[in-house]
C-alpha cells in the first residue's frame, strides 16, 4: 500500500494557513509525474476511467485547476493525485486504505466503479468549498461505487476535511479541528464519530448499516470508525501504525506512545505551531533518532522493522496551502518535490497561473533527462543511498536552500502581486514560478555535482 497523508487546520499552523499534504508512493521505483494546469476547455467532457472503464457524467462549467498526472496517461489513466482549483479549494487523493471482511461482506467493492485514477479529475473542477467536495464525491460514490478503500483530503481557507470510503458505496468524513493535525497512513484513520455534529458527514444510511449488521464492536452509542470499518491485520503493525506514531512523536514529543499502539488518535493538537518545514521533514522521514532508522545504528532487525515514510517508492510530495494573510488571488500555493523525499528539496508554486515550469511539467515516462526534476532527484538518490552519512551535508544543504530560496521568492512576489490584478497578476505569478523552478533545479544540480566531487575521492578503483 502506498502514500502518507498529513493535514492541519488554520489554528495549528504558524501562519494561519490550512495545509493538506501527501506523499504519492507507487508499487515500483519509477512512475514519472507531471505538474500541469488544466484549463476549462481541456477538462474532459465525457470521462471514462482506464482502470475500471467506468463512464462518469461530468457537470458543465469546470473551474481551472492544477494537477499532478502520470507522464503516460494513455495507457494508465490520468491519476491527477492533488491540486488546487480557481476557487482556492484543494484536494489530495488518495490515501490507499484498508477495511475488514465484515464490511466487504455487506457492501462489496464495485469492479466497474471509480477510484484513485479518477477522483481529482471528476471532483476538483466542480467544487467551491472543502465541504462541497466531500458531498460531491460522496454522491458519486453512492452512484458509481468504488473498487478500493481510500482516504481523500479537501481544504479551503477555513476548513480541512478527511473523507474515507467504506465498502463499495459508503463513506464518512470528518472536519479536522482548526487547532489540530491529522497523520494518516494506509489504514482507516477516523476514530470517534458523532452523526449529529456539524463537523461530520456520511452516507445517509451509514448509521443504520452499523446497527443493522451489528458492526459496533465497542458497544454503546459511541462510534470508533477505525474499529468498525478498519482492518486489524498483523501487517498494520509494521506498515501503518509506526508511521502515524512517528509523525505524532515529531509534533507531540512529550506524549510518549509505542510504535505498535493501534489506538493512536485521529487528530491531535500539536505542541508547537506547524510549518511547511515540519511537513517536509515528517514526509521525508525514516524514523530518525530511533533504532528503526534504516541508516541508523539499530540492529538489522530494528532497521527493517517498519516501513519508512520517506523511501525509494515516493514519486512526489505535495503540500497544498491556502494562506489567510494575503489576498485570495495569490493565496493558494502548491509546494512540490519529486522522487524519494529523503533526497529532494520542496519548492513553492502559485496556482493562479495558466502554465507550469518545464522542469516540473515535462517529465517523460521512460527517457532519463537531467533537466527534469523527477529524474534529477532519482540520480541524486541513487548515489546518496550507498553512503548516506558521507553525503548528508550535501542533502541537508539542498533541502534548506530550496525551501529558503522558494520562501524568498514568495515574499518578494507577494509584495509586488498586491498591486496587480487579472492577467498581469497571473503573468507575475507565473514568472515567479519559473524563477522558483530554475532555482530549485540549479540547487539540485549543485547538489549532484558536489556529491560527485566528494564521492570521486572514495572510488575503490584506485591505486
Amino acid at each position: 500500500m502506498p502514500c502518507t497523508t498529513i493535514l492541519a487546520g488554520k489554528k495549528a499552523t504558524a501562519d494561519g494557513s490550512t495545509l493538506i499534504a501527501r506523499n504519492e508512493d507507487f508499487s515500483t521505483a519509477f512512475n514519472p509525474k507531471r505538474f500541469v494546469v488544466v484549463a476549462p476547455d481541456t477538462q474532459p467532457k465525457n470521462y471514462q476511467s482506464v482502470t475500471s472503464k467506468c463512464k462518469v457524467d461530468l457537470p458543465a462549467n469546470p473551474l481551472r485547476y492544477t494537477a499532478l498526472p502520470q507522464a503516460n496517461i494513455k495507457t494508465m489513466g490520468i491519476w491527477a493525485e492533488g491540486g488546487i482549483n480557481a476557487a482556492n479549494v484543494c484536494m489530495s487523493a488518495t490515501e490507499t486504505s484498508t477495511t475488514n471482511p465484515r464490511v466487504l461482506g455487506i457492501d462489496p467493492m464495485v469492479k466497474a466503479g471509480i477510484g484513485e485514477e479518477d477522483f481529482v479529475t471528476i471532483i476538483l473542477p466542480y467544487i467551491h468549498s472543502a465541504r462541497e467536495g466531500v458531498q460531491l464525491l460522496g454522491s458519486m460514490l453512492e452512484k458509481y461505487g468504488t473498487y478500493e478503500s481510500n482516504g481523500v483530503a479537501f481544504s479551503d481557507k477555513d476548513e480541512v476535511w478527511y473523507m474515507e470510503t467504506i465498502g463499495g458505496h459508503h463513506w464518512a468524513a470528518k472536519r479536522v479541528p482548526d487547532d489540530c493535525y491529522v497523520a494518516a497512513p494506509n489504514w482507516f484513520s477516523i476514530t470517534d464519530f458523532d452523526f449529529n455534529r456539524d463537523d461530520t458527514l456520511a452516507s445517509a444510511d451509514l448509521e443504520e448499516l452499523i446497527e443493522q449488521y451489528h458492526l459496533n464492536t465497542d458497544g454503546g452509542n459511541t462510534y470508533n470508525f477505525r474499529h468498525i470499518f478498519g482492518s486489524h491485520n498483523d501487517s498494520d503493525y509494521g506498515y501503518n501504525i509506526p508511521r502515524q506514531w512517528y509523525i505524532q512523536r515529531l509534533f507531540n514529543p512529550s506524549d510518549l506512545q509505542s510504535p505498535d499502539n493501534p489506538d493512536l488518535p485521529f487528530a491531535k493538537k500539536p505542541e508547537h505551531l506547524l510549518t511547511i518545514e515540519d511537513f517536509k521533514y515528517a514526509l521525508s522521514s525514516r524514523y530518525q533518532h530511533t533504532p528503526y532508522d534504516p541508516y541508523g545504528r539499530g540492529s538489522e532487525g530494528e532497521k527493517h522493522a517498519f516501513r519508512p515514510i520517506g523511501f525509494q517508492r515516493n514519486q512526489e510530495v505535495h503540500v497544498l496551502q491556502v494562506r489567510n494573510d494575503v489576498p485570495a488571488d495569490f493565496a493558494a500555493v502548491c509546494w512540490l518535490a519529486y522522487g524519494p523525499n529523503a533526497f529532494n528539496g520542496l519548492a513553492p508554486f502559485y496556482t493562479n497561473v495558466m502554465d507550469t515550469p518545464a522542469p516540473y511539467r515535462d517529465s517523460k515516462e521512460k527517457d532519463f533527462d537531467i533537466n527534469n526534476m523527477y529524474w534529477l532527484t532519482h540520480a541524486i538518490a541513487t548515489i546518496v543511498d550507498e553512503h548516506p552519512k558521507r553525503y548528508s551535508a550535501n542533502i541537508e544543504a539542498l533541502k534548506q536552500n530550496t525551501l529558503a530560496t522558494g520562501r524568498h521568492i514568495l515574499l518578494e512576489t507577494d509584495q509586488q502581486a498586491a498591486k496587480l490584478s487579472g492577467k498581469t497578476l497571473q503573468d507575475k505569478l507565473q514568472a515567479a514560478n519559473d524563477q522558483t523552478a530554475k532555482a530549485a533545479h540549479d540547487l539540485a544540480m549543485k547538489c549532484l555535482g558536489d556529491i560527485v566531487k566528494v564521492g570521486a575521492l572514495k572510488i575503490k578503483l584506485n591505486y
